[in-house]
Parts: structure tokens; sequence; C-alpha cells
């Protein structure tokens, strides 16, 4: 059964496995769909089923997904979820060893690269899009000067928030009210620089 929790990934073999960018658009695609085969995700990246299939098995090696019960009656068909609400990657966990701080930032890059590319397609589409789905989208940069902890407290607020409407959401699709729903992508990037 799906953890309602995140997992926290500490070791280098996770970190590496969910590092690799089929893999991670794998495991993004199967937490919205939250069960799919390798065939469905096969589609959804436009790959071959035998090396998503290759793929899934590795993400499952590393406990990321498992197994899930058959969602149709074709007995050949091999259905996936995800093990946890999602994956946490923290800097105290990797930041004692120089691989799982390269490992961790590979992560860090492709998930960037990965959300990126899903704001592009947006901005691409846009006008496809009805003008309710166009006004209610977000595109904001605020740079307040904070200090650490202010930043800690900031990113443990809108994750909250975010958890909130996520699990509203899910109940209300649980309860088979999905008029109107679309998959959503909020995007929160903190961190400090220097101009």
């Amino acid at each position: 059964m799906t953890s309602q929790e995140n997992r926290r990934i500490t070791d280098l073999g996770t970190l590496k496995a969910i590092a690799h960018p089929l893999r991670m658009r794998l495991y993004r695609n199967l937490f919205v769909a939250r069960t799919a085969t390798a065939s469905q995700l096969a589609e959804q990246v436009d790959e071959a089923v035998s090396l998503v299939s290759y793929h899934l098995r590795k993400l499952a090696e590393h406990g990321l997904i498992e197994e899930a019960e058959a969602q149709s009656s074709d007995g050949r068909e091999r259905w996936w979820r995800p093990t946890s609400y999602g994956v946490t990657i923290r800097d105290e966990d990797i930041r004692s060893s120089p691989e799982l701080a390269a490992a961790g930032d590979a992560v860090g890059r492709t998930v960037n690269e990965q959300r990126a590319e899903l704001h592009r397609r947006f901005l691409d589409e846009r006008l496809t899009w009805s003008d309710a789905w166009r006004s209610a989208s977000i595109s904001s940069e605020w740079l307040p000067r904070l200090t650490a902890a202010e930043l800690a407290a900031l990113n443990k607020e809108l994750d909250a928030v975010c958890e909130k409407y996520d699990r509203i959401a899910r109940a209300a699709e649980a309860a088979g009210d999905t008029e109107g729903r679309e998959n959503v992508a909020v995007h929160l990037h903190g961190f400090p620089y220097r101009p």
C-alpha cells in the first residue's frame, strides 16, 4: 500500500536510480496516474515498452515503486504504483559524502530540467487552455532578504499549503469528483544567491 508520507532518500543507489532522466519521468507520470502499466507509461514517454519495463524494475529494486493490484482482467499486465506520497532528499543526509552530494545534485538537476520543460510546454500551449485556466496559472518571483531559519520556515509553510490542496483534490477524486480537474504543476525554488 502506498505510504501517505514522503520517502526520505539517503542512500547512493536510490539517488542514482532516481537521477536517471527517464526514471524520473516515469516516477512523475506514475505519481500522477496513481497506478499504471509499463505499456501506458511507455506511450506517455514515447519509449519502447521493454525499456520502460526495465526502468520500472530498477525503480522497484530501490523501493520507489511497487506492484499494484491489477486494474483490468488482462493477467499479463503488470500494474505499478509509487510506494510513498513523494520523495525527499535533504542536504543533511547527503553532505557528509562527496558521492552522495554529487548524486543528490544530479537528482536536483534532472528535476529542475524536467520542471523547466513542463513550464515551457505550458507556455507553448497556453492559448489552448481556457480563459479560466490561463487566469488561474501563476508565475511569480519574490526576492526577499531572509535568514536561513526564515527560509526554512517559509519552505515548511509552503509545503503544508501545497500538501493541503493535493490531499483535498485526492479525496475529491476518490469520491468521484473529477469534473474540471486537471494535472497542475506547482514549482517553488527558494535558495540564496548573490547578485
